[in-house]
């Protein structure tokens, strides 16, 4: 297909619409940068703030209770959903229902299921992990509900999160260490 030259309208169009792009992109992570854990599914920050009416829906549907609304001093984040793994894991529900009850597509079912899912970056503080230590442990692998594509310990028992992780917090959840060797943050979708 060849290049079709642009008329004056056209150039300008595309030359707006690039630049306005660009722009939305750069000002978008100050204005509403990722601070939150977000349900599966969550489209990107900027547009999910605008999207969700914080209709407690997702919240209602969680069988675990993980999806919590934020205060209200969390600014234009009040009354949104986010989680906290931390506390309470995603269970990953085969069904997804928080996905299914929002009624806004501020949440939306993610092409390959749990696949395409990314929550959170779960990583692990070697001064905590007992397996760091030299002690045997491995809870995090076991709870894991990916396997081995998420949690892998390596020949002296020490956990390592691979590219599969969802960010579902089991892990967080299930560490036998307090404070929790493993950490979980915001996704920069």
């Amino acid at each position: 297909m060849a290049d079709t030259p642009l008329d004056r309208r056209g150039f300008f169009s595309q030359g707006l619409s690039r630049l306005f792009g660009e722009v939305f992109d750069a000002v978008s992570t100050k204005v509403a940068p990722v601070t939150y854990i977000r349900p599966p599914g969550a489209i990107t920050e900027p547009a999910f703030l605008a999207a969700c009416t914080r209709c407690r829906e997702c919240g209602a549907v969680c069988p675990a209770l993980a999806i919590r609304m934020l205060p209200s001093n969390h600014g234009i984040a009040a009354g949104t959903p986010a989680l906290e793994v931390d506390d309470r894991a995603c269970l990953m529900c085969a069904d997804m229902p928080c996905v299914t009850a929002c009624p806004t597509g501020a949440l939306l079912a993610p092409t390959d299921g749990w696949a395409d899912v990314r929550m959170a970056i779960i990583g692990v503080d070697d001064r905590r992990c007992l397996a760091f230590q030299g002690i045997e442990c491995g809870v995090c692998a076991r709870v894991c509900p990916v396997g081995d594509a998420a949690i892998q310990l390596d020949d002296k028992g020490r956990p390592f999160i691979g590219a599969a992780c969802t960010g579902c917090g089991k892990c967080v959840t299930a560490c036998v260490t307090t404070p929790s060797s493993m950490t979980a943050r915001p996704t920069r979708n």
